[in-house]
């Protein structure tokens, strides 16, 4: 793994590269953070979506300015679905494409703030997305997935900002013929595939890392991502 640089329409910003061993090429997966930023935790999924042959390139979306004022920031410009975020999103997504490493297809998977960019961005020239746990879910969802690539979503049962979630979204998907697969894991809350800090605290609000859900959720998301961006290498 390792901190690179790249280019993107604001200017260049930082992103954690993780790539396979043995001969490529490989598709690729952009893995976007969640509201906390970069961390352990990122790095140890960079490293398991790498672990299972893929490309991980995570990008920084809290590169410019303080702390604070990029959250603000990246949490308006989810909410209107443009901006500097999405930019970057999808500068790491051309990225990856560039790379002779790389097989030409390209997935996303995001994480709370970041699953709700998957869902945005499953339009937007990517293979295949894994949203876990994006909610709330975008605002005018019907719309905003109009053209969208296959979606693998997991959800928390006991997530209380999830209630309704993924009824909601498999209505949606399976309206516009969009190949899916949607799991709610009723015994976890929200950020159940995420080693935050300080577990038996935020495990009182609903939140905490689950061993078990999280080994489903990534064997569904590539069992998923090798049927849809290893068959449109």
């Amino acid at each position: 793994m390792t901190t690179i640089h790249i280019d993107a329409p604001a200017g260049p910003i930082d992103a954690l590269l993780d790539i396979p061993a043995g001969p490529g090429p490989w598709p690729g997966v952009v893995v976007i953070h969640d509201a906390i930023g970069y961390g352990r935790d990122m790095q140890s999924i960079s490293g398991r979506v790498a672990g299972a042959g893929y490309l991980a390139l995570s990008p920084n979306l809290y590169s410019r300015g303080g702390r604070a004022r990029c959250i603000t920031r990246v949490m308006r410009e989810l909410l209107t679905q443009r901006g500097r975020a999405l930019d970057d999103i999808l500068a790491a997504r051309d990225h990856l494409q560039a790379m002779p490493e790389c097989s030409g297809a390209v997935g996303i998977a995001g994480f709370c703030m970041g699953g709700q960019f998957a869902l945005i961005l499953a339009p937007k020239g990517f293979g295949a997305s894994a949203p876990f746990y994006g909610v709330p879910l975008p605002r005018h969802l019907e719309q905003t997935l109009d053209g969208a690539c296959p979606i693998v979503a997991s959800f928390g049962g006991r997530d209380l900002m999830g209630r309704g979630a993924a009824d909601r979204l498999r209505r949606v998907v399976e309206d516009k013929d969009i190949a899916h697969d949607i799991k709610v894991y009723p015994s976890v809350g929200h950020s159940f595939a995420n080693q935050l800090p300080a577990q038996p605290l935020i495990r009182i609000a609903g939140f905490g890392y689950d061993e078990a859900a999280t080994a489903d959720a990534w064997a569904r998301v590539f069992g998923f991502f090798g049927e849809h961006l290893h068959a449109t290498a």
